[in-house]
């Protein structure tokens, strides 16, 4: 008995009767690839489907979503009720701060925003005592890295300090004053650090 042209212990000594089978075995593999492709396309699209009539939130999926809170890491739950706003600013105020006597005695909060750098420590302290005098809140972008230099100042502890080296104040304005953050200020500077008060 010949090893070669057998299949599953079959031997088939015709080639048109091993090239039918070939030809077999390769459109049953093509047509099954093809379903399991189209199938994940399929899937994706019935899921949004799904979605867009609302009708997966009413499948029932409470297993998944048990395993799922028990699969989470320590500190990635979610906050409690009522810390999360819709908007917010960047006065700095406690946590366990309700927030209602700032309400009631709203003042307008105007926003001083600076790229700095150590080497023009003098003109930047200059700059933001004049803003501070008339109320705005004081945040500035560090690009060279060189944070604690700054502590030495009197205001450096209410002013609000971004690091990140080599960067441009477009750079730090595009993810740091978010629309949401900047839209209860009045005023907005974006001040350059060697031009002077």
């Amino acid at each position: 008995m010949k090893s070669f042209g057998s299949v599953t212990g079959f031997v088939l000594p015709d080639p048109k009767n091993r090239l039918l089978l070939w030809s077999v075995l390769i459109l049953v593999s093509l047509i099954s690839g093809a379903y399991f492709v189209g199938n994940a396309f399929f899937a994706k699209e019935y899921k949004q489907r799904l979605a867009r009539w609302g009708l997966i939130h009413t499948m029932p999926h409470s297993k998944f979503n048990a395993c799922k809170r028990q699969c989470l890491p320590f500190g990635s739950e979610a906050l409690p009720e009522g810390i999360i706003a819709r908007t917010s600013n960047l006065e700095m105020r406690p946590l366990w701060d309700s927030g209602k006597d700032n309400r009631i005695l709203k003042r307008p909060l105007n926003l001083l925003a600076m790229a700095v750098g150590l080497k023009q420590k003098e003109i930047v302290n200059k700059i933001v005592e004049k803003f501070l005098s008339s109320g705005f809140v004081v945040m500035l972008f560090h690009y060279d890295g060189f944070v604690d230099g700054w502590k030495s100042l009197a205001w450096s502890s209410c002013a609000i300090h971004v690091s990140a080296i080599n960067q441009t104040k477009w750079w730090f304005a595009k993810r740091f004053l978010h629309p949401d953050i900047v839209a209860e200020y009045n005023y907005i500077f974006l001040w350059d650090e060697d031009l002077l008060v």
